[in-house]
């Protein structure tokens, strides 16, 4: 049985088109794929962490940060700067160079997360940078005063209602 032509060209432009897309997803994956690791991990993975998109996650320590037009250079610690393990934690220093400038968040004791790759040199060379907001953001404990220091009491505590709402009250049981 001969197979016409006409579908033989359809079947190797299929063929060729599905090869592409497989290939170009299998590509696409493996240059996507970055491995989340914390700066003491960073250290024991030998040479696996020079060919690997990292992405290492630290608090900036402060006064470190060194602006550079739209590029950052700075410390990463693996603890927060009034930890008392601060002292001992290990840093590493990353220079940002992104497309982005480096976010408002980004400040001294923020939380970072760099994303890169990791130089011989010791360094991380990051092309994203994200920061996460400080804890002050953090939901009041129950019970706890805010920031202007006055107490706030729980609405059935608080008595009747506003002025305004007796009125609105009134004028709804007057109209029935």
């Amino acid at each position: 049985m001969k197979i016409p032509g006409n579908t033989l060209r359809i079947g190797i432009a299929a063929a060729i088109i599905l090869g592409t897309i497989g290939w170009l997803a299998l590509t696409g994956y493996s240059s996507n794929k970055s491995y989340y690791v914390t700066i003491a991990e960073l250290g024991g993975m030998g040479d696996k962490a020079y060919h690997s998109q990292l992405r290492v996650e630290g608090f900036v320590q402060p006064g470190s940060i060194e602006h550079d037009g739209p590029h950052v250079t700075f410390l990463l610690n693996e603890f927060e700067s009034h930890s008392p393990k601060a002292a001992t934690g290990r840093t590493l220093k990353v220079i940002y160079k992104g497309s982005e400038p480096p976010p408002d968040t980004f400040k001294d004791d923020s939380q970072a997360l760099a994303e890169g790759t990791y130089g011989r040199d010791g360094e991380f060379h990051a092309n994203v940078l994200q920061a996460k907001c400080a804890s002050k953001y953090a939901p009041a404990q129950p019970g706890a005063a805010p920031a202007n220091g006055t107490p706030v009491k729980p609405a059935a505590a608080q008595g009747a209602a506003p002025p305004a709402m007796n009125q609105a009250a009134a004028n709804q049981t007057a109209s029935n």
